[in-house]
Formats: structure tokens, C-alpha cells, sequence
């Protein structure tokens, strides 16, 4: 059986009663952290910028937005709403798949849901199922794939987008083959892109074309069902890698349950060193003497930024993240990053005291911090890839929700959720009506 086809087959043809009650939970997690993450993003330019777009343009009232209580068609509202979510870069990812899985995917199946009336258990499976297959494809584009320059939020992420909106259109194996067929033309994103507005737009575009290929499968459209993997097809001509270990126990082991979920407002780089330093706080700052971190090189020119005046560049910087910690500031809050923050005396006189060393003995999840405090050492590592137990992710979810929404909010969210997930009910709160 062709890869396709094997992808095709476990979207189709896996039930509800076959998703572990812990994947299941994780997957209304990710959906609470989905809804938070783009409702605190939703005033952000591109955000805005991207919505105003498509209400200019109007059509069918059939699936809500983010910040608005206008309806639109299911392929906009995928466009706006991926792209909203990704607006903040507060969302999911997973290492192994390296990107975003929840905004390509949710979008597309909240619109999709939306437009055909589907119930919230079926709107949450379909999702599910297309997170599972878009990491799948992205562990099998690989390294490859994203040091080539592409990325894999929008390219496995279109695939995913697809296979839920597929799922939900109620589509047999051999359409469902065909959406990744004609997704294979379509699905489109460059890393050349990130530090603009066109990485968020980037998990929109996957939403979208997700959306769009089933929408024109439905209609007939026919295009080269073999295109993911045939000669000149998306794989061979977008570096992909090895598939033959990617899709193994495909419906019987989750890789989903793999995702890492971001509980600090910056750089993913900069969370294991975080994660790491937490275990020795408090601190008193008076008694440091150095702080140092061993990382992984590929976060040297991602997240080492050494005195940033900027709330953004503070989060790209360990030298400054880490004062802010000790100094007690939350860094699971957006509006803890900022210029006077940069500019507190005390958060500079601890920033000169912190060395980055770049250590590919670690991998690119793990950091490693050693705090000199009046000459005494304490050391911490944390590994990102180290499991959490669901009732603490849970936890830490459920108060990052909160932070960004307020408690009421947040608690409503999570009761539509918890209560079937209905999808005009999601569609209400995200739109703020």
C-alpha cells in the first residue's frame, strides 16, 4: 500500500473509540491553548490586516473569526483564523514534526465544521486525525525539508488542514487521497519569511489550502492522487526525507502525544533554559556572580540576542529572559516583555552576568544552567522532549489560558470544550460575541 493511501485509510477509517482518553485529552488542550493564544493575538497587525482583508471581500456567512462576530466563507476564515493564532507565536509545536501542528489544522476544522454542521465530537476527531497525519509527513520532510528553507507549519501543515476538512466532509479513501494529491501543488511556506508578518500568514495559507483542496475534491475536481510521493512529486522536489519510519503504527501509536506546548511568551529556544533555572528560584540577585548556559548552536542565531531595548527582542534573548525570571517576572505573561523592562537597572546589571555557550553535546530541546552564587555553584538541566504529566499540563494550560483571557473567559472556553466542543459555540467565544 502506497504512503497515501496509508495516510488516507487511518483518516478515514479510525473511529472515535479508538483514541486513547489521554491523546483525547491532550487534543482539548491543545484546542483551550488554540482558542487563547488567537484570541490574545487578534488585534496584532497581521492579524488584523488579514481579517480586514477577507471581510472587505464578504461571501457566504459560514464559519467565525477571531474578533469579529461576522461570519464568512470556510476558506477565509481558515486564512484569518491560521494566521491570527499564529500571530503571537504562543502556540504549539512539535520538535520532531519542527512546527506549529494547531494552527493549520484547527482552523481549517472549526471552518469546515462550521460550514456542514458537524457536531463538536466530530469537529475534535477530524482535527485530531489531521494533527496526527500532518506530523507524521512533517517528521518525514524532515531536517531536509527545513534547513532547505521551507517550513513545515505550512507545507505538512496544508496536509493536515486537508485530511480534517476531508474527514469532515465525510470523504471515502480514494478522495481523501486525492486532497493530498492536489495539496501537493498547493501547500506552500518559506522560513525566508520568519521575523515578518508572512510566518503567522504562513500556518493561514496552510489552513486555507487545506480547506480549498477538499472543497474542490467535493466538487470533482481530479488531479494526480500519487503526487505526495511519486517522481516530481511534493517529496522528491521539496527535499523530503526517508518515509518509510514516519507513518509506522500509524493509528496504534500517537505522536501527537509528543506536542510541546509553549508556557513562556518567547523564543521555544529560550523555554528548556527557563524550565531548567525554575527548579533553583528563588534567586536573591545580589549574590549571583555568573550565570551560564549551555545550548544547542542552532539557538545561537535564533534566541541570543545579548541586550535587547525591545520588548520583542527580549524574547530572543537569554541574557534577558532569565534576569526577568529571577527577578520575578512571569514570562508565561505577553505584556511582561517591553522596553522599560529592558531598561530596569537591576535586569541589566544581571544580564551582564550571563554567558551563552553553544553545546551540541545537548540536543536542540535540552539546556543546561549553572548559577554562581557568592562562590557557590547550582546547576539544572531541563530536556523540552521530557514528558509532563497530564494533570500538571493540564494545570499549566488551563492558567496560561487564564493569563491571556482573564479567568472567566478562560473557564468558559474550557467548559464549551469539556461540554462537546460544539463549534458555533468555539466559533462565539473566539469571535468575542
Amino acid at each position: 500500500m502506497s504512503i497515501t493511501l496509508q495516510i488516507a485509510d487511518f483518516v478515514t477509517k479510525t473511529n472515535p473509540g479508538d483514541i486513547p482518553p489521554d491523546t483525547a485529552h491532550m487534543l482539548r488542550l491543545s484546542l483551550l491553548d488554540w482558542m487563547a493564544v488567537g484570541i490574545a493575538g487578534a488585534e496584532e497587525p497581521v492579524a488584523r490586516i488579514t481579517r480586514n482583508m477577507v471581510l472587505d471581500e464578504a461571501g457566504a456567512p459560514q464559519a467565525s473569526l477571531f474578533g469579529t462576530g461576522t461570519r464568512l466563507p470556510a476558506r477565509a476564515a481558515a486564512l484569518s483564523n491560521g494566521t491570527t493564532s499564529h500571530a503571537l507565536d504562543y502556540d504549539d509545536t512539535h520538535f520532531a514534526h519542527i512546527g506549529h501542528p494547531s494552527v493549520a489544522v484547527f482552523p481549517a476544522a472549526l471552518a469546515v465544521a462550521q460550514a456542514q454542521g458537524a457536531s463538536g465530537d466530530a469537529f475534535r476527531h477530524a482535527a485530531l486525525l489531521g494533527i496526527e497525519a500532518s506530523i507524521r509527513i512533517g517528521t518525514w520532510l524532515g531536517r531536509s525539508h527545513y534547513q532547505t528553507g521551507f517550513h513545515q507549519t505550512a507545507t505538512a501543515g496544508a496536509f493536515g488542514a486537508g485530511l480534517a476538512a476531508a474527514r469532515l466532509m465525510g470523504f471515502g479513501a480514494g478522495d481523501t487521497a486525492m486532497v493530498l494529491g492536489l495539496l501537493a501543488t498547493r501547500a506552500s511556506g518559506l522560513k525566508s519569511q520568519f521575523g515578518t508578518m508572512g510566518k503567522p500568514f504562513n500556518a493561514g495559507l496552510a489552513a486555507s489550502n487545506g480547506v480549498e483542496a477538499a472543497q474542490l475534491v467535493a466538487r470533482g475536481f481530479v488531479a494526480n492522487p500519487d503526487a505526495l510521493e511519486c517522481a516530481q512529486g511534493f517529496a522528491a522536489t521539496h527535499a523530503g526525507e526517508d518515509i518509510s519510519n514516519a507513518m509506522q503504527d500509524i493509528g496504534k501509536e500517537w505522536v501527537f502525544d509528543g506536542i510541546s506546548h509553549k508556557f513562556h511568551a518567547c523564543c521555544h529556544g529560550l523555554h528548556a533554559a527557563l524550565e531548567a533555572q525554575s527548579t533553583l528560584l528563588p534567586l536573591d540577585p545580589a549574590a549571583i556572580d555568573s550565570i551560564t548556559v549551555h545550548t544547542h548552536s542552532r539557538w545561537m542565531s535564533v534566541c541570543n540576542q545579548p541586550e535587547p531595548t525591545t520588548g520583542l527582542g527580549a524574547k530572543f534573548s537569554y541574557a534577558t529572559v532569565l534576569p526577568m525570571q529571577i527577578l520575578g517576572h512571569d514570562t508565561a505573561r505577553l505584556d511582561s516583555y517591553s522596553a522599560e523592562v529592558c531598561a530596569d537597572p537591576a535586569l541589566r546589571g544581571l544580564r551582564a552576568k550571563v554567558t551563552v555557550i553553544a553545546d551540541d553535546g545537548l540536543t536542540e530541546t535540552e539546556a543546561h544552567l549553572r548559577v554562581a552564587l557568592n562562590g557557590t555553584i547550582r546547576e539544572a538541566s531541563h530536556d523540552l522532549d521530557a514528558p509532563i504529566a497530564l494533570a500538571e499540563r493540564d494545570r499549566r494550560l488551563r492558567a496560561k489560558a487564564a493569563s491571556l483571557l482573564g479567568d472567566d473567559l478562560a473557564a468558559s472556553a474550557w467548559r464549551i470544550i469539556e461540554n462537546g466542543a460544539d463549534p458555533d459555540a468555539i466559533g462565539a467565544i473566539i469571535a468575542g460575541v
